[in-house]
Protein backbone atom coordinates (compact mmCIF):
# COMPACT_ATOMS: atom_id res chain seq x y z
CA UNK A 1 0.00 0.00 0.00
CA UNK A 2 2.89 2.30 0.88
CA UNK A 3 4.55 1.47 -2.42
CA UNK A 4 1.35 2.23 -4.36
CA UNK A 5 0.95 5.51 -2.49
CA UNK A 6 4.53 6.45 -3.31
CA UNK A 7 3.98 5.76 -7.02
CA UNK A 8 0.80 7.85 -6.99
CA UNK A 9 2.52 10.75 -5.25
CA UNK A 10 5.40 10.54 -7.72
CA UNK A 11 3.01 10.77 -10.66
CA UNK A 12 1.19 13.68 -9.06
CA UNK A 13 4.52 15.43 -8.63
CA UNK A 14 5.37 14.88 -12.29
CA UNK A 15 1.99 16.24 -13.39
CA UNK A 16 2.46 19.27 -11.15
CA UNK A 17 5.89 19.93 -12.64
CA UNK A 18 4.50 19.56 -16.17
CA UNK A 19 1.61 21.92 -15.41
CA UNK A 20 3.96 24.48 -13.90
CA UNK A 21 6.19 24.29 -17.00
CA UNK A 22 3.16 24.95 -19.21
CA UNK A 23 2.15 27.91 -17.05
CA UNK A 24 5.66 29.35 -17.28
CA UNK A 25 5.65 28.92 -21.08
CA UNK A 26 2.27 30.60 -21.43
CA UNK A 27 3.36 33.49 -19.20
CA UNK A 28 6.45 34.07 -21.32
CA UNK A 29 4.48 33.83 -24.56
CA UNK A 30 1.82 36.30 -23.38
CA UNK A 31 4.58 38.66 -22.24
CA UNK A 32 6.16 38.41 -25.70
CA UNK A 33 2.79 39.20 -27.31
CA UNK A 34 2.54 42.32 -25.17
CA UNK A 35 6.11 43.27 -26.12
CA UNK A 36 5.27 42.87 -29.83
CA UNK A 37 2.30 45.23 -29.49
CA UNK A 38 4.25 47.84 -27.50
CA UNK A 39 7.31 47.76 -29.79
CA UNK A 40 5.09 47.76 -32.88
CA UNK A 41 3.36 50.87 -31.54
CA UNK A 42 6.70 52.59 -30.91
CA UNK A 43 7.85 51.74 -34.44
CA UNK A 44 4.57 52.80 -36.04
CA UNK A 45 6.10 55.95 -37.50
CA UNK A 46 8.90 53.91 -39.06
CA UNK A 47 7.21 52.77 -42.24
CA UNK A 48 9.99 50.26 -42.89
CA UNK A 49 8.78 48.15 -39.97
CA UNK A 50 5.42 46.61 -39.12
CA UNK A 51 3.99 44.25 -36.52
CA UNK A 52 4.70 41.17 -38.66
CA UNK A 53 8.41 41.87 -38.99
CA UNK A 54 8.60 42.99 -35.35
CA UNK A 55 6.97 39.76 -34.16
CA UNK A 56 9.27 37.68 -36.38
CA UNK A 57 12.35 39.46 -35.04
CA UNK A 58 11.24 39.03 -31.41
CA UNK A 59 10.44 35.38 -32.10
CA UNK A 60 13.87 34.78 -33.61
CA UNK A 61 15.59 36.52 -30.69
CA UNK A 62 13.57 34.52 -28.18
CA UNK A 63 14.37 31.31 -30.05
CA UNK A 64 18.09 32.04 -29.82
CA UNK A 65 17.85 32.67 -26.07
CA UNK A 66 15.88 29.45 -25.51
CA UNK A 67 18.39 27.50 -27.60
CA UNK A 68 21.24 28.80 -25.47
CA UNK A 69 19.49 28.16 -22.16
CA UNK A 70 18.40 24.61 -23.09
CA UNK A 71 21.74 23.56 -24.53
CA UNK A 72 20.45 23.45 -28.11
CA UNK A 73 17.53 21.12 -27.37
CA UNK A 74 14.60 23.45 -28.14
CA UNK A 75 13.88 26.92 -29.47
CA UNK A 76 10.17 27.46 -28.82
CA UNK A 77 7.76 27.70 -25.91
CA UNK A 78 4.81 25.99 -27.58
CA UNK A 79 4.63 23.00 -29.92
CA UNK A 80 3.36 24.01 -33.36
CA UNK A 81 0.18 22.31 -34.51
CA UNK A 82 -1.66 22.90 -37.75
CA UNK A 83 -4.85 22.36 -35.74
CA UNK A 84 -3.91 25.31 -33.52
CA UNK A 85 -3.45 27.41 -36.63
CA UNK A 86 -6.46 26.31 -38.69
CA UNK A 87 -8.95 25.83 -35.84
CA UNK A 88 -8.14 28.71 -33.48
CA UNK A 89 -5.91 31.36 -35.09
CA UNK A 90 -7.00 31.57 -38.74
CA UNK A 91 -10.82 31.87 -38.27
CA UNK A 92 -10.81 35.30 -36.54
CA UNK A 93 -8.35 36.68 -39.13
CA UNK A 94 -10.36 35.60 -42.17
CA UNK A 95 -13.75 36.40 -40.64
CA UNK A 96 -12.64 39.90 -39.71
CA UNK A 97 -11.39 40.40 -43.27
CA UNK A 98 -14.88 39.63 -44.58
CA UNK A 99 -16.64 41.52 -41.79
CA UNK A 100 -14.62 44.71 -42.39
CA UNK A 101 -14.53 44.56 -46.19
CA UNK A 102 -16.00 47.41 -48.23
CA UNK A 103 -18.73 45.32 -49.80
CA UNK A 104 -19.77 47.70 -52.53
CA UNK A 105 -16.29 48.13 -53.99
CA UNK A 106 -15.39 44.48 -53.43
CA UNK A 107 -18.31 43.15 -55.46
CA UNK A 108 -18.19 45.87 -58.09
CA UNK A 109 -14.64 44.75 -58.85
CA UNK A 110 -15.33 41.11 -58.13
CA UNK A 111 -14.19 39.93 -61.56
CA UNK A 112 -10.83 41.67 -61.24
CA UNK A 113 -10.29 40.28 -57.76
CA UNK A 114 -11.27 36.77 -58.89
CA UNK A 115 -8.89 37.06 -61.84
CA UNK A 116 -5.98 37.74 -59.51
CA UNK A 117 -7.09 35.62 -56.56
CA UNK A 118 -8.37 32.48 -58.30
CA UNK A 119 -7.08 32.39 -61.88
CA UNK A 120 -3.77 33.97 -60.88
CA UNK A 121 -3.28 31.46 -58.08
CA UNK A 122 -3.90 28.59 -60.51
CA UNK A 123 -1.30 30.03 -62.91
CA UNK A 124 1.23 30.44 -60.10
CA UNK A 125 0.44 26.92 -58.87
CA UNK A 126 1.10 25.49 -62.34
CA UNK A 127 4.41 27.29 -62.79
CA UNK A 128 5.75 26.43 -59.32
CA UNK A 129 4.67 22.78 -59.63
CA UNK A 130 6.20 22.42 -63.10
CA UNK A 131 9.39 24.11 -61.93
CA UNK A 132 9.93 21.87 -58.90
CA UNK A 133 9.19 18.74 -60.95
CA UNK A 134 11.88 19.72 -63.45
CA UNK A 135 14.49 21.10 -61.05
CA UNK A 136 14.13 18.95 -57.94
CA UNK A 137 14.67 15.77 -59.97
CA UNK A 138 18.19 16.99 -60.70
CA UNK A 139 18.92 17.47 -56.98
CA UNK A 140 19.17 14.96 -54.17
CA UNK A 141 16.02 16.12 -52.41
CA UNK A 142 14.70 12.71 -51.42
CA UNK A 143 11.66 10.58 -52.10
CA UNK A 144 9.04 12.97 -53.48
CA UNK A 145 6.21 11.86 -55.78
CA UNK A 146 3.94 13.81 -58.12
CA UNK A 147 1.47 14.48 -55.30
CA UNK A 148 4.26 16.04 -53.22
CA UNK A 149 5.35 18.28 -56.10
CA UNK A 150 1.78 19.49 -56.69
CA UNK A 151 1.37 20.08 -52.95
CA UNK A 152 4.53 22.22 -53.01
CA UNK A 153 2.95 24.26 -55.80
CA UNK A 154 -0.17 24.85 -53.68
CA UNK A 155 1.89 25.62 -50.55
CA UNK A 156 3.97 28.33 -52.19
CA UNK A 157 1.06 29.80 -54.17
CA UNK A 158 -0.46 31.09 -50.93
CA UNK A 159 0.53 34.73 -50.45
CA UNK A 160 0.59 36.32 -47.03
CA UNK A 161 -2.16 38.93 -47.18
CA UNK A 162 -1.74 39.71 -43.47
CA UNK A 163 1.83 40.92 -43.84
CA UNK A 164 1.15 42.64 -47.17
CA UNK A 165 -1.75 44.67 -45.77
CA UNK A 166 0.41 45.80 -42.85
CA UNK A 167 3.14 46.92 -45.26
CA UNK A 168 0.82 48.91 -47.54
CA UNK A 169 -0.95 51.98 -46.21
CA UNK A 170 -4.64 52.20 -46.99
CA UNK A 171 -4.69 56.00 -46.96
CA UNK A 172 -1.60 56.48 -49.14
CA UNK A 173 -2.26 53.68 -51.66
CA UNK A 174 -5.99 52.88 -51.58
CA UNK A 175 -6.07 51.24 -55.01
CA UNK A 176 -3.19 48.87 -54.32
CA UNK A 177 -4.35 48.12 -50.79
CA UNK A 178 -7.85 47.23 -51.94
CA UNK A 179 -6.72 44.98 -54.77
CA UNK A 180 -4.12 43.15 -52.68
CA UNK A 181 -6.69 42.75 -49.89
CA UNK A 182 -9.29 41.11 -52.12
CA UNK A 183 -6.72 38.99 -53.92
CA UNK A 184 -5.12 37.87 -50.65
CA UNK A 185 -8.30 36.39 -49.19
CA UNK A 186 -9.35 34.64 -52.41
CA UNK A 187 -5.75 33.46 -52.92
CA UNK A 188 -5.57 31.84 -49.47
CA UNK A 189 -8.88 30.09 -50.02
CA UNK A 190 -7.89 28.89 -53.51
CA UNK A 191 -4.54 27.58 -52.27
CA UNK A 192 -6.13 25.65 -49.40
CA UNK A 193 -8.84 24.23 -51.70
CA UNK A 194 -6.12 23.15 -54.16
CA UNK A 195 -4.08 21.59 -51.37
CA UNK A 196 -7.09 19.68 -50.00
CA UNK A 197 -8.05 18.49 -53.48
CA UNK A 198 -4.50 17.21 -54.06
CA UNK A 199 -4.49 15.42 -50.71
CA UNK A 200 -7.75 13.61 -51.50
CA UNK A 201 -6.61 12.17 -54.85
CA UNK A 202 -4.09 9.51 -55.81
CA UNK A 203 -2.15 11.40 -58.46
CA UNK A 204 0.52 8.75 -59.06
CA UNK A 205 -1.30 7.68 -62.25
CA UNK A 206 -2.94 10.75 -63.76
CA UNK A 207 -5.35 10.30 -66.66
CA UNK A 208 -8.14 12.36 -68.20
CA UNK A 209 -10.80 10.95 -65.87
CA UNK A 210 -8.78 11.76 -62.74
CA UNK A 211 -7.98 15.24 -64.08
CA UNK A 212 -11.67 15.99 -64.73
CA UNK A 213 -12.60 14.61 -61.33
CA UNK A 214 -9.95 16.82 -59.76
CA UNK A 215 -11.33 19.93 -61.49
CA UNK A 216 -14.87 19.00 -60.54
CA UNK A 217 -13.90 18.50 -56.91
CA UNK A 218 -12.13 21.87 -56.90
CA UNK A 219 -15.21 23.67 -58.25
CA UNK A 220 -17.47 21.82 -55.82
CA UNK A 221 -15.34 22.86 -52.84
CA UNK A 222 -15.28 26.46 -54.04
CA UNK A 223 -19.04 26.77 -54.65
CA UNK A 224 -20.22 24.70 -51.67
CA UNK A 225 -17.92 26.55 -49.25
CA UNK A 226 -19.20 29.94 -50.42
CA UNK A 227 -22.84 28.80 -50.22
CA UNK A 228 -22.37 27.47 -46.67
CA UNK A 229 -20.89 30.78 -45.52
CA UNK A 230 -23.77 32.74 -47.03
CA UNK A 231 -26.37 30.43 -45.44
CA UNK A 232 -24.72 30.66 -42.02
CA UNK A 233 -24.69 34.47 -42.23
CA UNK A 234 -28.33 34.61 -43.31
CA UNK A 235 -29.35 32.24 -40.51
CA UNK A 236 -27.70 34.45 -37.89
CA UNK A 237 -29.40 37.53 -39.35
CA UNK A 238 -32.82 35.87 -39.37
CA UNK A 239 -32.51 34.59 -35.78
CA UNK A 240 -31.39 37.93 -34.37
CA UNK A 241 -33.99 39.86 -36.39
CA UNK A 242 -36.89 37.65 -35.29
CA UNK A 243 -35.94 37.15 -31.65
CA UNK A 244 -34.26 40.52 -31.18
CA UNK A 245 -32.10 39.67 -28.18
CA UNK A 246 -31.13 43.32 -27.73
CA UNK A 247 -34.40 44.07 -25.99
CA UNK A 248 -33.12 42.08 -23.03
CA UNK A 249 -29.37 41.56 -23.36
CA UNK A 250 -26.76 42.86 -25.74
CA UNK A 251 -24.42 40.16 -24.41
CA UNK A 252 -26.55 37.49 -26.07
CA UNK A 253 -26.41 39.32 -29.39
CA UNK A 254 -22.63 39.59 -29.30
CA UNK A 255 -22.21 35.98 -28.15
CA UNK A 256 -24.52 34.68 -30.87
CA UNK A 257 -22.69 36.59 -33.62
CA UNK A 258 -19.29 35.30 -32.48
CA UNK A 259 -20.51 31.72 -32.07
CA UNK A 260 -22.37 31.66 -35.41
CA UNK A 261 -19.25 32.93 -37.18
CA UNK A 262 -17.12 30.22 -35.60
CA UNK A 263 -19.86 27.63 -36.19
CA UNK A 264 -19.76 28.31 -39.94
CA UNK A 265 -16.01 27.66 -39.95
CA UNK A 266 -16.32 24.39 -38.04
CA UNK A 267 -19.23 23.23 -40.21
CA UNK A 268 -17.02 23.65 -43.27
CA UNK A 269 -14.29 21.61 -41.57
CA UNK A 270 -16.86 18.96 -40.67
CA UNK A 271 -17.98 18.60 -44.29
CA UNK A 272 -14.39 18.80 -45.66
CA UNK A 273 -15.01 22.14 -47.40
CA UNK A 274 -12.85 25.26 -47.55
CA UNK A 275 -13.42 26.83 -44.14
CA UNK A 276 -11.54 29.97 -45.24
CA UNK A 277 -14.04 30.74 -48.00
CA UNK A 278 -16.96 29.83 -45.74
CA UNK A 279 -16.04 32.12 -42.85
CA UNK A 280 -15.04 34.95 -45.22
CA UNK A 281 -18.43 35.08 -46.93
CA UNK A 282 -20.14 34.52 -43.60
CA UNK A 283 -18.38 37.69 -42.42
CA UNK A 284 -19.57 39.62 -45.48
CA UNK A 285 -23.20 38.52 -45.05
CA UNK A 286 -23.19 39.16 -41.29
CA UNK A 287 -21.83 42.67 -41.79
CA UNK A 288 -24.53 43.38 -44.39
CA UNK A 289 -27.53 41.96 -42.53
CA UNK A 290 -26.82 40.76 -38.97
CA UNK A 291 -24.74 43.75 -37.89
CA UNK A 292 -27.60 46.12 -38.69
CA UNK A 293 -30.09 44.02 -36.68
CA UNK A 294 -28.36 44.45 -33.32
CA UNK A 295 -28.28 47.37 -30.91
CA UNK A 296 -25.82 50.21 -31.22
CA UNK A 297 -23.84 48.92 -28.24
CA UNK A 298 -23.58 45.50 -29.84
CA UNK A 299 -22.38 47.04 -33.10
CA UNK A 300 -19.52 48.82 -31.41
CA UNK A 301 -18.66 45.77 -29.32
CA UNK A 302 -18.62 43.28 -32.22
CA UNK A 303 -16.65 45.64 -34.47
CA UNK A 304 -13.83 45.99 -31.95
CA UNK A 305 -14.05 42.41 -30.68
CA UNK A 306 -13.53 40.89 -34.13
CA UNK A 307 -10.76 43.34 -34.96
CA UNK A 308 -8.97 42.66 -31.66
CA UNK A 309 -9.17 38.87 -32.02
CA UNK A 310 -7.81 39.14 -35.56
CA UNK A 311 -4.95 41.42 -34.49
CA UNK A 312 -3.85 39.17 -31.61
CA UNK A 313 -4.03 36.06 -33.79
CA UNK A 314 -1.83 37.70 -36.45
CA UNK A 315 0.82 38.66 -33.88
CA UNK A 316 0.65 35.19 -32.31
CA UNK A 317 1.28 33.51 -35.67
CA UNK A 318 4.31 35.60 -36.64
CA UNK A 319 5.80 35.38 -33.16
CA UNK A 320 5.60 31.62 -33.23
CA UNK A 321 6.93 31.36 -36.79
CA UNK A 322 9.99 33.31 -35.66
CA UNK A 323 10.64 30.95 -32.73
CA UNK A 324 9.89 27.76 -34.67
CA UNK A 325 12.32 28.75 -37.43
CA UNK A 326 15.19 27.79 -35.12
CA UNK A 327 13.84 24.36 -34.16
CA UNK A 328 17.07 22.36 -33.99
CA UNK A 329 15.44 19.02 -34.82
CA UNK A 330 14.52 20.16 -38.33
CA UNK A 331 17.90 21.69 -39.10
CA UNK A 332 19.94 18.77 -37.74
CA UNK A 333 18.80 16.52 -40.62
CA UNK A 334 19.85 19.00 -43.34
CA UNK A 335 22.96 20.29 -41.58
CA UNK A 336 25.16 17.89 -43.57
CA UNK A 337 24.29 19.65 -46.85
CA UNK A 338 23.69 23.38 -46.19
CA UNK A 339 24.50 24.29 -49.81
CA UNK A 340 21.74 22.08 -51.10
CA UNK A 341 19.25 23.58 -48.66
CA UNK A 342 20.20 27.09 -49.82
CA UNK A 343 19.86 25.97 -53.45
CA UNK A 344 16.35 24.58 -52.89
CA UNK A 345 15.29 27.76 -51.10
CA UNK A 346 16.68 29.87 -53.96
CA UNK A 347 14.81 27.77 -56.53
CA UNK A 348 11.56 28.19 -54.64
CA UNK A 349 12.05 31.96 -54.34
CA UNK A 350 12.81 32.21 -58.06
CA UNK A 351 9.70 30.23 -58.95
CA UNK A 352 7.60 32.45 -56.65
CA UNK A 353 8.92 35.56 -58.44
CA UNK A 354 8.30 34.03 -61.86
CA UNK A 355 4.90 32.58 -60.98
CA UNK A 356 3.59 35.90 -59.71
CA UNK A 357 4.90 37.86 -62.68
CA UNK A 358 3.31 35.32 -65.04
CA UNK A 359 -0.19 36.29 -63.97
CA UNK A 360 0.00 39.86 -62.60
CA UNK A 361 0.95 41.49 -65.90
CA UNK A 362 -1.21 39.45 -68.34
CA UNK A 363 -4.28 39.55 -66.09
CA UNK A 364 -3.81 43.28 -65.49
CA UNK A 365 -3.81 43.73 -69.27
CA UNK A 366 -7.05 41.74 -69.57
CA UNK A 367 -8.62 43.70 -66.71
CA UNK A 368 -7.66 47.00 -68.33
CA UNK A 369 -9.41 45.98 -71.56
CA UNK A 370 -12.77 46.11 -69.77
CA UNK A 371 -12.08 49.49 -68.16
CA UNK A 372 -13.11 52.64 -70.00
CA UNK A 373 -11.94 55.27 -67.56
CA UNK A 374 -8.15 55.74 -67.23
CA UNK A 375 -8.63 56.06 -63.46
CA UNK A 376 -9.93 52.49 -63.34
CA UNK A 377 -6.99 50.99 -65.21
CA UNK A 378 -3.95 49.51 -63.48
CA UNK A 379 -0.87 51.23 -64.89
CA UNK A 380 2.56 49.62 -65.13
CA UNK A 381 3.87 51.16 -61.90
CA UNK A 382 0.89 49.85 -59.98
CA UNK A 383 1.36 46.44 -61.57
CA UNK A 384 4.99 46.30 -60.44
CA UNK A 385 3.95 47.25 -56.91
CA UNK A 386 1.18 44.62 -56.88
CA UNK A 387 3.65 42.00 -58.13
CA UNK A 388 6.15 42.84 -55.41
CA UNK A 389 3.64 43.19 -52.56
CA UNK A 390 2.31 39.68 -53.16
CA UNK A 391 5.70 37.95 -53.01
CA UNK A 392 5.56 37.39 -49.25
CA UNK A 393 4.72 33.98 -47.85
CA UNK A 394 3.50 33.41 -44.30
CA UNK A 395 1.57 31.29 -41.88
CA UNK A 396 -0.70 29.59 -44.43
CA UNK A 397 2.32 28.23 -46.28
CA UNK A 398 3.85 27.14 -42.97
CA UNK A 399 0.70 25.34 -41.83
CA UNK A 400 0.21 23.55 -45.17
CA UNK A 401 3.86 22.48 -45.21
CA UNK A 402 3.55 21.06 -41.69
CA UNK A 403 0.35 19.28 -42.67
CA UNK A 404 2.01 17.66 -45.69
CA UNK A 405 5.56 16.93 -44.57
CA UNK A 406 5.37 16.07 -40.86
CA UNK A 407 2.97 13.14 -40.98
CA UNK A 408 5.79 10.58 -41.22
CA UNK A 409 8.07 12.58 -38.92
CA UNK A 410 10.40 15.25 -40.25
CA UNK A 411 13.34 13.92 -38.22
CA UNK A 412 13.19 10.52 -39.93
CA UNK A 413 12.62 11.44 -43.59
CA UNK A 414 15.21 13.68 -45.19
CA UNK A 415 12.86 14.97 -47.89
CA UNK A 416 10.35 16.08 -45.27
CA UNK A 417 13.01 17.89 -43.24
CA UNK A 418 14.33 19.64 -46.36
CA UNK A 419 10.87 20.88 -47.36
CA UNK A 420 10.05 22.09 -43.83
CA UNK A 421 13.32 24.01 -43.46
CA UNK A 422 13.03 25.38 -47.00
CA UNK A 423 9.51 26.62 -46.26
CA UNK A 424 10.75 28.32 -43.09
CA UNK A 425 13.60 29.95 -45.02
CA UNK A 426 11.26 31.20 -47.76
CA UNK A 427 8.79 32.61 -45.20
CA UNK A 428 11.51 34.40 -43.24
CA UNK A 429 13.32 35.77 -46.28
CA UNK A 430 10.20 36.92 -48.12
CA UNK A 431 8.58 38.47 -45.06
CA UNK A 432 11.66 40.33 -43.85
CA UNK A 433 13.41 41.26 -47.11
CA UNK A 434 10.42 41.77 -49.39
CA UNK A 435 8.42 43.28 -46.52
CA UNK A 436 11.12 45.82 -45.70
CA UNK A 437 11.53 46.79 -49.36
CA UNK A 438 7.84 47.10 -50.21
CA UNK A 439 7.35 50.53 -48.66
CA UNK A 440 10.40 52.14 -50.33
CA UNK A 441 9.32 50.57 -53.62
CA UNK A 442 5.85 52.09 -53.28
CA UNK A 443 7.36 55.51 -52.60
CA UNK A 444 9.73 55.13 -55.57
CA UNK A 445 7.08 54.08 -58.05
CA UNK A 446 4.29 56.26 -56.65
CA UNK A 447 6.04 59.33 -55.20
CA UNK A 448 2.76 61.25 -54.83
CA UNK A 449 0.19 58.75 -53.61
CA UNK A 450 -2.09 61.56 -52.48
CA UNK A 451 -2.41 62.51 -56.11
CA UNK A 452 -4.18 59.26 -56.88
CA UNK A 453 -7.87 59.63 -57.69
CA UNK A 454 -9.83 59.60 -54.44
CA UNK A 455 -13.59 59.65 -54.53
CA UNK A 456 -16.03 59.70 -51.67
CA UNK A 457 -17.99 56.50 -51.34
CA UNK A 458 -21.75 56.71 -51.16
CA UNK A 459 -21.80 53.71 -48.83
CA UNK A 460 -23.08 54.57 -45.35
CA UNK A 461 -21.46 53.38 -42.19
CA UNK A 462 -20.48 49.73 -42.03
CA UNK A 463 -18.21 47.84 -39.67
CA UNK A 464 -15.30 49.65 -41.29
CA UNK A 465 -16.38 52.94 -42.84
CA UNK A 466 -13.38 54.05 -44.82
CA UNK A 467 -14.15 55.97 -47.97
CA UNK A 468 -11.56 54.21 -50.11
CA UNK A 469 -12.43 53.32 -53.69
CA UNK A 470 -11.48 49.84 -54.87
CA UNK A 471 -9.35 50.16 -58.00
CA UNK A 472 -10.32 53.80 -58.36
CA UNK A 473 -13.96 53.04 -58.93
CA UNK A 474 -16.03 56.14 -59.35
CA UNK A 475 -19.07 54.93 -61.21
CA UNK A 476 -21.48 56.06 -58.52
CA UNK A 477 -20.71 59.67 -59.09
CA UNK A 478 -22.95 61.44 -61.51
CA UNK A 479 -20.94 64.62 -61.21
CA UNK A 480 -17.91 65.37 -63.35
CA UNK A 481 -15.21 66.15 -60.83
CA UNK A 482 -13.27 68.21 -63.34
CA UNK A 483 -15.89 70.84 -64.08
CA UNK A 484 -18.62 70.14 -61.51
CA UNK A 485 -21.26 69.53 -64.22
CA UNK A 486 -23.88 66.85 -63.79
CA UNK A 487 -23.60 64.00 -66.28
CA UNK A 488 -26.62 62.01 -67.53
CA UNK A 489 -27.07 58.55 -66.06
CA UNK A 490 -26.15 55.87 -68.64
CA UNK A 491 -28.80 53.49 -69.94
CA UNK A 492 -28.98 49.90 -68.72
CA UNK A 493 -27.73 48.56 -72.07
CA UNK A 494 -24.77 50.93 -72.09
CA UNK A 495 -24.02 50.04 -68.46
CA UNK A 496 -24.11 46.33 -69.29
CA UNK A 497 -21.71 46.70 -72.24
CA UNK A 498 -19.22 48.98 -70.53
CA UNK A 499 -19.37 48.02 -66.87
CA UNK A 500 -21.10 44.64 -66.49
CA UNK A 501 -20.14 44.14 -62.83
CA UNK A 502 -21.61 47.55 -61.98
CA UNK A 503 -24.88 46.58 -63.66
CA UNK A 504 -25.02 43.31 -61.74
CA UNK A 505 -24.55 45.33 -58.57
CA UNK A 506 -27.38 47.65 -59.60
CA UNK A 507 -29.84 44.79 -60.06
CA UNK A 508 -28.60 43.07 -56.93
CA UNK A 509 -29.49 46.17 -54.93
CA UNK A 510 -33.03 46.07 -56.32
CA UNK A 511 -33.36 42.37 -55.46
CA UNK A 512 -31.85 42.93 -52.03
CA UNK A 513 -34.24 45.74 -51.13
CA UNK A 514 -37.29 43.91 -52.48
CA UNK A 515 -36.75 40.39 -51.13
CA UNK A 516 -33.69 39.90 -48.91
CA UNK A 517 -33.76 42.79 -46.44
CA UNK A 518 -37.46 42.49 -45.55
CA UNK A 519 -36.73 38.90 -44.44
CA UNK A 520 -33.21 39.09 -43.03
CA UNK A 521 -33.08 42.73 -41.92
CA UNK A 522 -30.36 45.23 -42.59
CA UNK A 523 -30.20 48.99 -42.81
CA UNK A 524 -33.65 50.50 -43.19
CA UNK A 525 -35.56 47.24 -42.55
CA UNK A 526 -35.22 46.85 -38.80
CA UNK A 527 -38.48 47.55 -36.91
CA UNK A 528 -38.42 50.58 -34.66
CA UNK A 529 -38.21 49.37 -31.08
CA UNK A 530 -36.92 51.44 -28.14
CA UNK A 531 -33.26 50.59 -27.76
CA UNK A 532 -33.07 49.08 -31.24
CA UNK A 533 -30.58 50.01 -33.97
CA UNK A 534 -33.23 52.23 -35.57
CA UNK A 535 -33.64 54.30 -32.40
CA UNK A 536 -30.80 56.54 -33.50
CA UNK A 537 -32.22 56.87 -37.02
CA UNK A 538 -35.47 58.70 -36.33
CA UNK A 539 -36.37 61.58 -38.65
CA UNK A 540 -34.38 64.66 -37.85
CA UNK A 541 -31.60 62.74 -36.19
CA UNK A 542 -28.12 63.60 -37.47
CA UNK A 543 -27.37 59.89 -37.85
CA UNK A 544 -30.04 59.25 -40.46
CA UNK A 545 -28.46 57.46 -43.40
CA UNK A 546 -29.54 55.92 -46.67
CA UNK A 547 -30.98 52.42 -46.71
CA UNK A 548 -28.72 51.50 -49.60
CA UNK A 549 -25.71 49.99 -47.80
CA UNK A 550 -24.43 48.19 -50.86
Amino acid sequence: MGLDLGIVMSKIGNFSTSDHTSVVSMNLFVALLCACIVIGHLLEENRWMNESITALAIGLGTGVIILLTTGGKSSHLLVFSEDLFFIYLLPPIIFNAGFQVKKKQFFRNFMTIMLFGAVGTLISFGIISFGVIRLFDKMDVGSLDIGDYLAIGAIFSATDSVCTLQVLNQDETPLLYSLVFGEGVVNDATSVVLFNAIQSFDLSNINLAIALQFVGNFLYLFIASTALGVLAGLLSAYIIKKLYFGRHSTDREVALMILMAYFSYMLAELFYLSAILTVFFCGIVMSHYTWHNVTENSRVTTKHAFATLSFVAEIFIFLYVGMDALDIEKWRVVSSSPGESVGITSILLGLILLGRAAFVYPLSFLSNLSKKSPYEKIDIKQQVTIWWAGLMRGAVSMALAYNKFTRAGHTQLRANAIMITSTISVVLFSTVVFGLMTKPLVRLLLPSPRGLPRMVSSEPSSPKSLSVPLLGNGQDSLTDLNNGQTMPKPTSLRMLLTTPTHTVHHYWRKFDDAFMRPVFGGRGFVPFVPGSPMEQSVPGSPTVQSVHAW
